[in-house]
């Protein structure tokens, strides 16, 4: 008898339709697992959603990876599936020790990791790698002097995501206005419209499905209406990325933008690990959850590069979750 495949679904947030994805993912696949949620507030709307939940401390606190392991083996999970930018770098550091509890992490190796989330590094990366890209500089050096830069452009912190801190600038005055830190970066704007390209790289480095999709709208970094798309130079562009990275595996998001009229592409960020807008790439057919369980399992991989629907949208919409005061901390 197949034992419960246990799942754990960190920083899990508002991510909940990631989670009940993973749920119905179990249900199909007949494995009779839980999908946990571990968050640092029980002010977490999957928290409460999920088969059980636990607090753990904040993803820079020394004693976030002790516990988290502490909970794999207490509960017998199976797989962790990290969900933020900023506990990355924790998981992917002490993969080797999951590993050894028999725990495997959904993330690429620490190097991508390093890379992806500095876009100093990121850039230098993809100028070296001969990808297409946008200017890029440090905003300081272009206050100093302002010859050869043209305005406007988008200043931005040299870490950070879910557009926090991210401005459109006209002019010098402005750009001294709304810079945050002495390393944020400009960029150059992109001509076309912004596509994410959710990218699943199996154990081997093997880029295996690519799905681009159309960001129509989005509200606090995340999409909230999108369209995917299906494009022989996008998805070509991303799964280039991920074979040039040292070390890519699971689920990436690669951010491009294209121009219709010039065909122009430029890369605009990596991330990875889910993308918010992952729920439509698994309505259209991307089973990146059920590819990730069969890895975990040594299981024959069911994955396809384009057995996915071209042309749906998606439209999200508010919801709420009700809990008592003292299950939620208060």
């Amino acid at each position: 008898m197949q034992e419960p495949f246990n799942i754990l679904l960190s920083s899990a947030g508002r991510r909940v339709a990631l989670l009940r994805i993973f749920q119905g993912t179990l249900r199909e696949m007949g494995l009779g697992g839980q999908v946990f949620a571990a968050d640092m507030s029980p002010l977490s709307s999957a928290y409460h959603l999920a088969d059980g939940a636990f607090p753990v401390p904040r993803c820079t606190h020394h004693d976030f990876i002790p516990t988290v392991l502490e909970l794999c083996r207490k509960h017998d999970i199976r797989l962790i599936v990290p969900t933020i930018d900023t506990e990355l770098p924790a998981y992917a550091n002490h993969r080797d020790e999951f590993t050894e509890a028999g725990v495997m992490v959904a993330i690429s190796s620490p190097e991508v990791i390093a890379l992806s989330g500095d876009k100093v590094l990121t850039h230098d990366w993809l100028v070296q790698s001969g990808l297409p890209t946008i200017r890029q500089k440090n905003a300081s050096q272009v206050l100093s002097d302002s010859m050869g830069w043209s305005f406007p452009c988008i200043v931005k912190p040299r870490a950070g995501s879910s557009s926090l801190g991210v401005a459109f600038v006209a002019d010098t005055e402005e750009l001294r206005a709304k810079m945050t830190h002495d390393d944020d970066i400009v960029q150059s704007i992109a001509p076309g419209v912004e596509f994410t390209i959710d990218c699943f790289v199996d154990s081997k480095g093997r880029c295996l499905c690519t799905v681009p999709r159309k960001r129509l709208e989005t509200r606090a970094g995340e999409v909230s209406k999108g369209l995917t798309v299906r494009s022989e130079a996008l998805q070509e562009l991303a799964a280039k990325v991920c074979h040039a990275l040292p070390g890519a595996f699971g689920t990436l998001c690669v951010q491009i933008f294209r121009d219709d009229a010039t065909q122009e592409m430029n890369i605009i960020e990596i991330n990875p690990r889910f993308g918010g807008g992952y729920p439509l790439s698994h309505e259209a057919g991307a089973h990146f959850t059920r590819w990730l369980i069969e890895i975990a399992l040594g299981l024959p991989s069911s994955a396809e590069e384009n057995a996915w629907r071209d042309g749906l949208v998606m439209l999200r919409y508010d919801d709420a979750v009700f809990v008592d005061a003292e299950s939620a901390g208060l």
